[in-house]
Parts: C-alpha cells; structure tokens; sequence
C-alpha cells in the first residue's frame, strides 16, 4: 500500500532578496519575507518607506530589478486568469466611477470578477454595511466625501471574497470607530482562511497583525510577531513597580531573573526581565526584602510608537556599525 505524502500548501506570499530600483534610486532592497496563509501580515513604516513598492511587486504591478517574489506559488507577473481572480488589490489611489453610485461602483467591481446577479446583491449589501455605507448607498461617488469614496474602495476590495487581500492604507483618514470596525472584518476574513497583507502608517495597528514587517528607508528592518518585537525592543520582558515610598532599585540587579532596571520616578521603576511571569514575584519579594512596600507591579507594555522607534533606533545604529566595518 502506498502512502501519499500530502504536500504542504505554498506560502501565500513568499519574497526572497526581492530588490526594486528606479534608476539610482532603490525603493526596496533585498526583502526576503514569507506570508502563510490565513495570516495577518502588516507592512508598517513611514511615509515613502517603501511599503507601497513591497506590495505592488506582490500584486504584479511592479517587476522585481532582482530577487524572486511569489505568491500562491506564482510569479505575480504571469499570474493566471484563475489565480488573478483569487487576488483583490486596494491601492492608495483607486479610480472610482464618479457618476455612479456608491452601490454601482461595488457592485460592477463583483461583476468583474464574475459574482452571478443574486449573489451579487446580497454580498454588496453585505460590505456595503461592513463599511457603514449602506445608508448613503445611491449617492454618486463623486458627492462623497474623501473618507466616503476611501470606504467604497474596500468595499469594492471586498466584495468578491478574496482569497488574498492586498490593501494599501486601507485605514488612512478613517475615523477610528470604524477603523476598529474594519479590523473586525479583516479579523473575520482571516479567521475564514483568508491571507491579508496590510500596509499603514498607523503604528498601533500593528497590535491586529499576526505578523508585522517594519520597512525604513526601503530596507526589511524587522519582521515577527507583534509580541516578539515588543521583546526586542526592550530586551526581554519589563515588569513596572510603584512603591508607596521613594525606593532605590539597584540592588535588584543581584537578582538572576533582572537583566537591568531603570528607575522612572522616586517611587516607580522598571526592571528589565527575561519572563515577567516567574520573575514577578521574586522581584516583588526582593523589594520588600530591601525595606520597600510595593503599591503595584505589572507587566509594562510599550506603546508600539516607543517599539518602532527603538527598533528604528537599533538598525541604525547596526547600519552604521556595519558601513564602519566595510
């Protein structure tokens, strides 16, 4: 009796030394980056970074000047017709049909794609109210305002249910109700099977990835998950202290579990850790060993901004060091 060795799915996107120049310029240097399917990937980083460049050469609509980029297994300029349908593309700058309605404009992009008139109707309906536009749905586009005609344009992305979603910026100048609304969606999407990959210059979005990818100045400076890159950041686990009186923590670098601690206050510290859960209570006891009464102690969590900026912080300092030894 034979055994069938079921082959594992390709990578929804996979890129290897991916590199994309304009004349002198290079937009994108050597990304090597791997997205499973039915993940999150959020490409984050400052305007001009080169997130944009990142994802056109996933959709095709940039060739790579060297390096190899694939996705579901193609090369993304020979996609076939099957596999293109699979694919939804939401750019920065989307055209939409200013004389139709917001309703036409979502409901011809499904006719593109082929989605049969009942369904149809349904699934337009459907994202339609995902964007919170159903209301407004037989205005013209073209009397909507910017966030409006943004939203008709994910809706438009949406539509047809796809099997990968490439959005760029889709939360760009939209209030932050519905942004946390629209994540929700992405959230379902994904959870449904779905392969997102999502740029934006919104840092703490990148707390709804599974993975994040942090592009500065064209080059892949980081990729992991969220969680990760809050460790690397600051080195491991940080675990916040208040005492009820001014309290100095030094003496706690005796201690095996502290690595480091920073005090950031008369009465609060931080002590750098490897794992916050099992060093908190020796820290805590370590304080009151050393004549201090605690008022609280929790994990710290970074705000993403302050993650980012350290990371940014770190691969510069690296460049550096790296061009001195060249």
């Amino acid at each position: 009796m034979h055994h069938v060795r079921s082959i594992p799915p390709p990578p929804a996107v996979e890129m290897s030394a991916a590199t994309r120049s304009f004349g002198d310029f290079t937009a994108l240097r050597d990304a090597t980056l791997r997205v499973e399917a039915g993940t999150i990937l959020g490409i984050i980083g400052p305007s001009g970074a080169g997130k944009t460049t990142c994802v056109r050469l996933m959709t095709g609509g940039l060739a790579a000047t060297s390096g190899t980029v694939r996705v579901l297994g193609e090369d993304p300029q020979r996609f076939r017709r099957r596999t293109r349908e699979r694919l939804a593309y939401m750019p920065q700058q989307f055209t939409m049909y200013p004389d139709l309605t917001a309703r036409e404009n979502v409901s011809f992009m499904a006719s593109l794609y082929g989605l049969l008139w009942l369904n149809r109707r349904s699934r337009v309906r459907k994202v339609l109210e995902v964007v919170d536009l159903w209301d407004v749905r037989d205005r013209r586009a073209g009397q909507l305002s910017g966030g409006m005609q943004r939203r008709v344009e994910l809706a438009s992305a949406l539509v047809h249910e796809p099997v990968i979603l490439f959005l760029d910026e889709p939360t760009a100048g939209i209030d932050p109700l519905l942004r946390a609304r629209l994540w929700e969606e992405l959230h379902r999407r994904r959870d449904a099977g779905a392969t997102l990959i999502v740029t934006t210059q919104y840092v703490n979005e990148a707390e709804e990835c599974d993975q994040v990818a942090l592009i500065a100045e064209g080059r892949l400076v980081a990729l992991a998950p969220p969680e990760e890159l809050r460790r690397r950041a600051i080195g491991g686990h940080a675990i916040e202290v208040e005492t009820e009186a001014p309290f100095d923590p030094s003496g706690l670098t005796a201690l095996p579990e502290v690595l480091e601690v920073r005090s950031t206050g008369a009465r609060t510290f931080l002590a750098m850790v490897e794992d916050a859960g099992s060093a908190m209570p020796v820290v805590v006891e370590a304080v009151a060993a050393h004549g201090g009464a605690i008022e609280s102690a929790r994990e710290y969590r970074q705000s993403f901004d302050d993650v980012f900026a350290a990371l940014l912080e770190q691969a510069e300092s690296s460049a550096g060091a790296d061009a001195n030894a060249a």
